[in-house]
């Protein structure tokens, strides 16, 4: 039998897990690009990294923010992308849901982003 001597526990029991906090109101809506940007970087791998994207751009529409990566260029045009598919998010200007769509063009992937999109409560 392990041995729960933290503090915050009683002697012999686990320690007390922390209170789930109740989301209090609803997603931070972006009110430019520069925002956008913000909450979508925690979507993707961090710029620069091994693996990760060379760059993210924001591309913005009436109702939302669509988030993609730029990969850098391929030195032998024969060879393949380095990181071939994946997806891009979109960010609701209306509710700041944040939904993912494919890694298409952006106007096929705002189209897309239209077809499925539901705001909160509908």
């Amino acid at each position: 039998m392990t041995e729960y001597n933290q503090p915050g526990s009683a002697a012999g029991l686990p320690p007390t897990p922390p209170q789930i906090r109740p989301r209090l109101g609803p997603e931070p809506l972006p009110t430019n690009e520069a925002e956008a940007l913000e909450i979508g970087q925690k979507y993707f791998p961090e710029v620069g990294s091994p693996g990760g994207p060379s760059s993210l751009y924001v591309h913005e529409f009436d109702i939302g923010y669509l988030i993609h990566a730029g990969w850098p260029t391929i030195p032998d045009s024969t060879g393949r992308p380095s990181s071939p598919g994946g997806s891009n998010i979109v960010i609701s200007k209306i509710d700041g849901q944040v939904a993912s769509v494919p890694n298409f063009p952006e106007e096929t992937a705002v189209q897309i982003y239209r077809k499925v999109y539901r705001p909160n409560g509908s």
